[in-house]
């Protein structure tokens, strides 16, 4: 259920501190080293489709693997744990014929994140918080996919309104604090997020604070769709998020500036989830959490950030040692 008492110790914690975010859900499952039969448990045991990579379907399949994983960041120090639903929207799920499952896989996550977060919190007598997350799914409105149609979309910008409300609405009834549109490569995209929140809202009779983070891509300071900073911030601010900010793609030095943009002209909260550093040529990432650390902890200090976490390649103790870096700074 929806704790109005809860979000609000959410957005008075922010006044005080810098809160903490988990790290990489998928760099954890990895760790697992889970095979197909894993990923297909006895319920999709006769699936026509290999689903071994399907990191979202182990809410239901392994389960325990998720709880472990928030849990382990939750003894890290995060106030806050997403819901491992990163890619639960539609036409990700198309890739396994999973659609069905879309509505049940995003309320499922939802509440392991939440009997997690809400255990901790009765052991601690602090509060945790449940992000719930919305990939920017494996399509965009802005670019065409074929190279000799520019002018082609493979997906509609209602189709992706119509996906986000489904997945909305389900992690709302799974007891999320707030909704998280995370990893933007594509501004429209996050246009029709905003739009199908908007419709769950309504739909539902309730409101959850809505956090938008977006991702530049490479040392252009661009989106994917070729936004800067500043027009991506102008484009989603009438939603009047809570918090704005940017993950992934980039290492925490590199992502800096755009941070301070950010910080600079956003009239909301700041938020700064980078991967721990760039992929080296095996696509892992080496950056030490004494590293990350000393970046991220410059952030705070400058007063750029109300919330840190990690993305790719970011495990319990960088979380850990990120948290060390900020206690104490406003």
């Amino acid at each position: 259920m929806i704790s109005q008492e809860r979000i609000d110790t959410l957005l008075k914690s922010l006044d005080e501190r810098i809160l903490l975010l988990d790290g990489a859900m998928g760099t954890m499952i990895q760790g697992f080293g889970l095979g197909e039969d894993d990923y297909r448990g006895e319920r999709f045991a006769d699936w026509d489709r290999d689903l071994k990579g399907n990191n979202d379907l182990l809410s239901l399949t392994r389960p325990d693997v998720i709880r472990d994983i928030h849990n382990a960041f939750l003894d890290a120090g995060a106030d806050i744990v997403e819901t491992n639903t990163f890619n639960s929207n539609a036409p990700s799920m198309a890739d396994y014929g999973m659609e069905s499952l879309v509505p049940e896989l995003n309320a499922t996550s939802a509440r392991l994140a939440r009997e997690c977060a809400d255990a901790v919190a009765a052991k601690t007598g602090q509060p945790r918080y449940v992000a719930g997350a919305l990939g920017p799914t494996n399509r965009t409105a802005s670019i065409s996919p074929d190279v000799n149609d520019p002018g082609f979309r493979n997906i509609t910008f209602d189709q992706l309104a119509d996906t986000y409300k489904v997945c909305a609405t389900a992690l709302i009834d799974g007891g999320v604090d707030f909704l998280l549109v995370e990893t933007i490569f594509d501004t429209l995209n996050a246009k029709a997020a905003i739009v199908g929140i908007k419709r769950a809202f309504r739909n539902g009779g309730i409101e959850v604070p809505v956090m938008i983070s977006g991702t530049i891509t490479d040392a252009s300071g661009r989106t994917l769709s070729g936004q800067t900073t500043e027009a991506f911030w102008n484009s989603v601010r009438h939603i009047k998020p809570f918090m704005i900010g940017l993950n992934c793609a980039l290492g925490a030095g590199e992502l800096r500036p755009y941070i301070a943009e950010l910080a600079r002209i956003a009239d909301t909260r700041v938020s700064a989830y980078p991967n721990a550093g760039l992929p080296n040529e095996f696509g892992e990432y080496d950056e030490t959490p004494e590293e990350m650390a000393e970046v991220v902890g410059e952030f705070a200090r400058s007063g750029l950030v109300n919330m840190i976490g990690g993305c790719c390649g970011t495990r319990p103790d960088l979380i850990r040692a990120l948290g060390d870096a900020v206690k104490g700074v406003a």
